[in-house]
């Protein structure tokens, strides 16, 4: 797909972007009963507004048989101070396997701001139903919390010798994870798989956030685990259940696991010779930090950003009103106008400001050969421009002393960038990315070599911005777009990663210049993220975990 509207703009993060994550806690209380012979199944969709329509985000998994559940599953917002994000937390009662929400039933919903939230750190309100009034005596609590700490948590556990629950078969545990909230209740961080018809259970590895664990601190108390017997109606069994510490946690390594008692105290108070209810196992326990685009610009990463202009004929004479190169008389058109989106927005990534802008597919003075690698201030040797300004002036200069001609050969400009960022990778530190911007009227001429170069560049710490101008059949530029399929060269090699993102300019002649800019930038955060983790590579500045 070339383009479509992500839920929230994921931007570079900077003054007028989210500066932070927020997680949200969401529990539910008296919901209303739609099942006839049990208790509802609830689970939670949380929507943004988007463009004035409601868009889904994120659900919670489904708590059985419940009319008061405290969901495992938390949602994680990119948080914009200078936006209003509108959200609707919907809760439905789950009656079929089906993802199509009017496939179950309508429990209530609540509408707000995450501002709204946020300020309040936790809010408890009346759930809703279609029709404005209150569905039943259901209340909905959302609880925020900001994810600053980068810290993640993995934990590799097992159980041994568990209670046997069920009377004609083995346990069917799982573990539950409990940390104490403000109001001293233990609330619900995390809960693990089922493993069914065993006292042996060995659980998948998982990751949280350790601020999600232990608000970040490795000696406040955690609840592990109630860890219970799973039964399909909702009626758990409780096992067992101990305290303990992130800190004790971590002195789990992999050639000497952690084995921690777990106890059922009504069992010990009934009985003198009680032991435990079995054992859990922590077979392994490591913090690592989970970077993201915000830790490597913070750590001193550089965006380098470059320009490539389409001066091929197809685009017409700069001095028509046709041409999609002519000024008009407020000193645009649709070149500048992408230039101006994008540049304005990556110059704040970049320490000296001083940009390559290069052209492709004109005709150059003295002896007006065709180039498709050329410095659009005619000097090869520094073909920088100061700031956004100096590109588009350097751009408007040049328009009188070139002629349009053609093919639309991508390739050589790529393979230009591309050698700067191969560069930089004998460096071997997160502290430069490249970012090539190509603006373009028209079909590739060659498809193959640009394919290749596209595939040889998703190696290297780089990424491809394409912006289309005027009403051509852009297929071709959506092809190299892999948000959709991953891209092959010619040869058959795969990309490693998706680094080119294509947006048709048509698309935002009626909107704010700031959509354009949000449309374009969206995949490059993840894109710089990408990379450096896939090369291992912390930022600069980064603190052990």
């Amino acid at each position: 797909m070339a383009y479509t509207m992500p839920p929230t703009p994921a931007g570079p993060v900077g003054s007028q972007y989210c500066v932070c994550k927020v997680e949200l806690s969401i529990c539910g209380q008296n919901l209303l009963d739609r099942d006839v012979t049990s208790k509802s199944d609830p689970f939670c969709v949380l929507f943004m507004e988007v463009n004035g329509k409601w868009v889904e985000l994120d659900r919670t998994e489904t708590a059985v048989n419940n009319l008061n559940p405290a969901f495992a599953k938390k949602f994680i917002i990119d948080y914009h101070f200078e936006e209003v994000q509108k959200l609707k937390f919907a809760l439905f009662d789950q009656d079929k396997s089906s993802t199509q929400l009017y496939e179950h039933d309508f429990l209530g919903e609540f509408s707000c701001t995450l501002g709204m939230i946020v300020s309040s750190k936790k809010i408890t309100r009346t759930l809703l139903l279609g029709n404005g009034k209150p569905a039943g005596k259901g209340m909905i609590t959302i609880a925020a919390q900001e994810l600053s700490d980068n810290r993640v948590i993995t934990l590799s556990m097992a159980g041994r010798k568990l209670d046997k629950k069920d009377l004609f078969g083995k346990s069917d545990p799982f573990l539950e994870f409990y940390k104490p909230g403000d109001d001293g209740k233990w609330m619900l961080v995390h809960r693990t798989e089922v493993i069914k018809y065993t006292l042996d259970p060995v659980w998948k590895p998982f990751t949280v956030p350790l601020v999600s664990l232990c608000d970040g601190d490795m000696e406040k108390l955690i609840k592990v685990v109630v860890c219970y017997d799973y039964d399909s109606d909702g009626g758990h069994d409780f096992i067992g259940e101990f305290q303990t510490s992130v800190g004790r946690l971590c002195e789990a390594q992999d050639a000497s696991p952690l084995e921690l008692e777990c106890i059922n105290p009504k069992k010990q108070k009934k009985k003198k010779n009680y032991k435990n209810s079995g054992i859990i196992i922590v077979k392994s326990c490591k913090i690592t930090r989970d970077f993201s685009f915000l830790d490597y610009i913070l750590g001193g990463c550089q965006l380098m950003f470059t320009v490539g202009i389409d001066f091929t004929a197809s685009n017409g004479n700069p001095q028509e009103p046709s041409s999609l190169h002519y000024i008009n008389p407020l000193g645009t058109n649709e070149y500048l106008s992408a230039i101006w989106a994008v540049g304005q927005i990556i110059q704040d990534y970049d320490s000296d400001k001083m940009f390559p802008a290069l052209g492709f597919g004109a005709q150059l003075p003295p002896d007006w050969k065709v180039s498709h690698e050329f410095a659009i201030n005619f000097n090869p040797r520094n073909p920088f421009c100061s700031g956004v300004e100096g590109i588009v002036q350097a751009y408007s200069a040049c328009l009188p002393h070139i002629r349009f001609y053609g093919p639309t050969n991508f390739s050589p400009i790529i393979n230009h960038v591309a050698r700067f960022a191969a560069q930089a990778t004998q460096q071997e530190t997160a502290s430069q990315y490249f970012i090539l911007l190509i603006i373009t009227d028209g079909v590739i001429s060659d498809m193959d070599e640009t394919r290749h170069a596209v595939v040889q560049a998703s190696k290297l710490p780089m990424s491809i911005i394409i912006v289309g101008v005027g009403n051509a059949d852009f297929a071709a530029m959506e092809f190299l777009d892999g948000d959709s399929r991953v891209l092959h060269s010619h040869t058959g090699e795969e990309a490693v990663r998706d680094i080119v993102q294509f947006v048709p300019f048509r698309n935002f002649r009626n909107v704010p210049k700031e959509t354009l800019a949000k449309a374009v930038l969206a995949e490059l955060p993840q894109q710089v993220v990408q990379y450096f983790k896939h090369q291992n590579l912390p930022p600069i500045n980064s603190e052990p975990a």
